[in-house]
């Protein structure tokens, strides 16, 4: 695995150092907040390798991306037998993770069962793994827990337990987002078109001054995460010259961001979502599907563009395959993924409402041309 840094100059990434070392020297529980992309794994790989017991495994857990049934199972472990497909007795992630960490990303979409599953593990260090009668021997095991939420407001509307919330946040760390770093921008950027070039065996790529100056105004929803994947893009498609402004593309040419009393309020990613596949056209693989697999998006946000999608479909999935920019053969692939991640919504509700302006612009086909029961 590649070693993880922290590369900036700026005051926040120098706190976050500092932060690091502190939580490095002890056991303590971290948690680790900021906007998706910022860096929150980054600052566990840091503290794991930096502490006593980076000669053990770090083991990360993405809970969003797991449905209840095999988040259980990916951190306590299941027996033979236990379900259809257990074939064989499996060790979870805290008896892999023994005398080492367990990284539990976007720990703020467990499910209210799960949470207390993991807050009776906290209390008691005991495992007990899926389908199995007894518990298994004690681990010691470090946790750090890192989510995109603001956990209190979680705690305050009843969707996250009080209790482990301050079991978990024993010390908190801060990832700041990207805009409000600048300084970092071209350190970071040339660091990410260095990486990649050694990676693809290619010369780093030139880049104009006005190039530069851009990188500095834009907003960088996608924070370091958006910023490593343009020089990625840049490095894989070099256009053989130095790059300009013609070679950038960006979602927004934003400019920097203003004084915090002239800010207007930013577009939830939903929205951002939402408006690039009905206005910008894009498919739901890559702006949604994407995104959802790498941890950018959680399950509530794909929830809520399909609920979108239906309200504008009047409940009709092979219309919302095509409002959504994928094939028409995509439609069972398009179901199997919601099924599976428990993202799929009844479609009756919605069989009321008729099909809006916005499907009947986007799609393929006129949505008339589609027999509405199709489901």
């Amino acid at each position: 695995m590649e070693s993880a840094m922290m590369v900036g100059v700026s005051p926040a990434i120098e706190s976050i150092r500092v932060d690091i070392a502190q939580a490095a020297r002890c056991d303590a529980k971290v948690l680790i907040t900021g906007e998706s992309g910022a860096g929150k794994e980054i600052v566990a790989q840091l503290i794991h390798a930096t502490s006593r017991r980076n000669r053990s495994p770090l083991v990360t857990v993405n809970c969003a991306a797991l449905t209840e049934t095999l988040l259980e199972t990916e951190l306590f472990g299941h027996v033979r037998g236990s379900f259809t497909g257990a074939y064989r007795d499996r060790a979870g992630a805290f008896e892999l993770a023994d005398r080492g960490t367990v990284f539990l990303d976007e720990v703020g979409e467990m499910t209210p069962r799960m949470q207390g599953l993991l807050l009776r593990f906290l209390e008691t260090g005991e495992i007990q793994r899926v389908g199995s009668d007894r518990r298994q021997t004690r681990v010691d095991v470090r946790i750090i827990a890192a989510t995109n939420r603001v956990l209190l407001e979680s705690v305050a509307e009843k969707k996250f337990r009080e209790d482990l919330y301050y079991r978990l946040n024993v010390i908190h760390l801060s990832v700041p987002p990207l805009r409000d770093r600048p300084d970092d921008i071209p350190l970071l950027f040339d660091h990410f078109l260095k990486q990649f070039s050694h990676q693809y065996h290619t010369p780093a790529p030139v880049l104009t001054e006005d190039v530069r100056e851009m990188l500095l105004r834009h907003s960088w929803p996608g924070n370091v995460r958006e910023l490593r994947n343009m020089a990625e893009r840049l490095v894989v498609h070099p256009p053989h010259k130095a790059i300009g402004m013609a070679d950038i593309r960006m979602h927004s040419a934003s400019t920097k961001p203003p004084a915090d009393d002239e800010r207007p309020a930013r577009p939830s990613a939903v929205d951002e979502k939402w408006v690039a596949l009905t206005t910008g056209h894009e498919s739901f693989w890559s702006v949604v599907y994407a995104p959802f697999m790498s941890r950018d998006l959680t399950r509530d946000d794909v929830r809520t563009l399909v609920r979108m999608g239906l309200e504008n479909t009047a409940g009709n999935y092979k219309i919302l395959v095509e409002l959504f920019n994928m094939r028409p053969d995509d439609y069972k692939r398009f179901l199997g993924f919601l099924r599976k991640y428990h993202c799929h919504i009844p479609f009756q509700q919605f069989r009321c409402a008729e099909v809006s302006s916005v499907a009947r612009s986007t799609a393929t086909r006129p949505p008339a041309r589609i027999p509405v029961s199709a489901a």
